[in-house]
């Protein structure tokens, strides 16, 4: 009798532990990380003196 008892107490605990199912998984997105590139700058200064160089070619 006493384990009848027993089993019936320990059901009785077990129960909702089991009742909720499972849980959907969340997953969070993943953190993608994006490098910038700079611009250098000898590109700033070649530009300008490409067009002072053709000014000059035009002119003489």
């Amino acid at each position: 009798m006493k384990k009848l008892v027993l089993a019936a107490a320990l059901s009785a605990f077990a129960a909702p532990a089991i009742a909720g199912g499972k849980d959907q998984v969340v997953m969070e997105p993943p953190v993608i990380v994006e490098e910038t590139t700079q611009v250098s700058t000898g590109a700033g200064i070649i530009i300008p003196l490409v067009l002072i160089a053709m000014v000059a070619a035009i002119a003489d």
